[in-house]
């Protein structure tokens, strides 16, 4: 089983967004995936809740400090979402189960610097050091245009990791967030740009 975490400490940078299209992005792939939430307010999950009963099954996984329920036996992938401000035992229990971590990060100073620290605290724990959990960034709701975009690129530029690609600022999660879908549950032609920019994302994250 391949765990992914997405973390950052940093609120409203599109965490459940990204880990609830990468979990669509296996179930629509034929695999079993699990979607897990280290969030008390459990917002992935609600939004599990939501989602048809007639479209790829994901599996929700309870997740619990100081009980955790171990995954479904033959799980072949997991996807934890985690809360604003995570630290101590929540972000010790990710970084415990997680083969990957990714880092989504929007175009704004704020969340640039609140990012860099987090990366920094990230890039001293044992297992990234050794290589077991691998690391990337997932640039979120950038509009190339803007100034901001080009403070993002310079910023990821600088950084040893992967930039696994950047996702555009659309009302396309939203709309599909409140039925309890990704862009992997609708008509190609309606999330056409969308697909394309998560190639690299999901192409790193199934590998």
């Amino acid at each position: 089983m391949t765990v992914i975490v997405v973390a950052n400490p940093k609120g409203g940078v599109g965490k459940s967004t990204l880990a609830t299209n990468l979990a669509g992005y296996f179930a629509a792939n034929g695999e079993w995936v699990a979607l897990a939430d280290l969030d008390k307010q459990r917002s992935a999950h609600a939004w599990l809740a939501l989602r048809p009963d007639t479209l790829a099954k994901i599996e929700e996984w309870t997740l619990d400090v100081d009980a955790p329920a171990k995954p479904p036996k033959g799980l072949e992938k997991a996807v934890v979402d985690t809360p604003a401000g995570v630290h101590g035992n929540r972000l010790a229990l990710a970084l415990e189960l997680a083969d990957k971590v990714i880092v989504p990060l929007q175009p704004s100073m704020f969340d640039i610097l609140a990012t860099q620290d987090f990366l920094q605290k990230l890039s001293k724990e044992k297992a990234v050091r050794k290589g077991t959990i691998e690391i990337g960034v997932v640039g979120m709701r950038v509009d190339a245009r803007t100034r901001s975009a080009e403070q993002l690129h310079r910023f990821v530029e600088g950084l040893d990791l992967p930039v696994l690609g950047f996702l555009r600022d659309t009302q396309n999660y939203v709309q599909l967030a409140a039925h309890g879908l990704t862009v992997w549950d609708v008509a190609k032609s309606r999330v056409e740009k969308d697909l394309e920019q998560w190639q690299p994302i999901v192409a790193w994250a199934g590998r």
